[in-house]
């Protein structure tokens, strides 16, 4: 591996036209830069100098090397910048993962409030619906807002911030009995149809309800499976059943729907950070930690 210190030695002599003027520029003794020179060309294994009258030039590799130096050079200015920039967060790049109705009513005013207060920093959003926890703890992304069970998990290198408790309501067609009550016991809609937006079998979700509506005492007839919360909405508002959503999911209600909080039980999911340890105390990733627990307390989820 070459010696990049030994690089700029010869970018020095280079530069300079001779040893004794690279040494005189860099505090050195002549003799230390022919020995670092000497050690370099041994490194590469040809010439990197060639004497002309009293003075020195670069043979084609000491050129490339000479060049080479200088690149790195500018390249660890640039890079020095960046870093601290970054650490004052003033630029920089975060990369940040979420799920389907996390971008209802929760990333979206998030992503503005901190874009406002950090205009320089490039945010690289991401909707997915698996491996958000998995992703950050690979490095694949910087900060990923997930859905947690009654189990907090523990992942090495992630830390995990609680930004609110979000809880299911029940959906219902804007002409049914039960909006007239102010809270809706789930064991009452045990004979309807529904619509089903959690489809995905075993993840957290999908357990949630599930348990739910074993301790009202039934199981769901579904009538649909619905891609998405407002989309699960235009079922309802069409009278193919009632739904169950979280109010994240919420923000944008369908006008043929009505919503209702639930009781006996009400599921309640919880939503948390995992950002990476490696940047977890940066500008830039507090910020948005910020910005999505400011969401989270407006809406009165925290």
């Amino acid at each position: 591996m070459l010696d990049v210190r030994r690089m700029q030695v010869l970018r020095a002599v280079v530069s300079s036209g001779s040893m004794s003027a690279a040494a005189a520029n860099l505090g050195y003794t002549p003799s230390a830069i022919s020995q670092q020179l000497s050690a370099l060309e041994r490194e590469v294994g040809t010439p990197l100098l060639e004497k002309v009258g009293r003075g020195l030039r670069p043979t084609p590799a000491g050129s490339l090397l000479a060049e080479r130096a200088g690149d790195i050079a500018a390249l660890v200015s640039a890079t020095e910048v960046e870093l601290a920039d970054i650490s004052a967060g003033r630029t920089g790049r975060l990369r940040v993962r979420f799920f389907h109705t996390a971008s209802v009513g929760l990333i979206p005013p998030a992503v503005a409030r901190f874009r406002a207060e950090n205009p320089d920093v490039r945010l690289d959003l991401r909707m997915q619906e698996t491996q958000l926890l998995d992703d950050v703890a690979a490095g694949e992304g910087d900060l990923a807002v997930i859905v947690v069970g009654e189990e907090v998990p523990e992942r090495r290198g992630v830390r995990l911030v609680h930004l609110a408790d979000d809880p299911y309501r029940v959906v219902l067609p804007a002409s049914h009995p039960a909006i007239a009550q102010e809270r809706v016991e789930l064991a009452a809609l045990s004979g309807e149809s529904w619509v089903n937006s959690a489809v995905t079998s075993g993840d957290i979700c999908s357990v949630l309800l599930t348990d739910a509506y074993a301790s009202a005492g039934f199981s769901p007839h579904v009538a649909v499976e619905a891609d998405g919360s407002y989309s699960a909405q235009g079922f309802v508002a069409a009278g193919t059943g009632i739904a169950l959503l979280p109010q994240l999911g919420l923000d944008v209600v369908h006008p043929g729907v009505r919503v209702r909080p639930l009781t006996k039980p009400e599921p309640v999911r919880h939503i948390y950070a995992a950002v990476r340890e490696t940047v977890a105390d940066q500008p830039a990733a507090r910020a948005f930690v910020d910005a999505l627990q400011e969401v989270a307390r407006a809406s009165g989820s925290a």
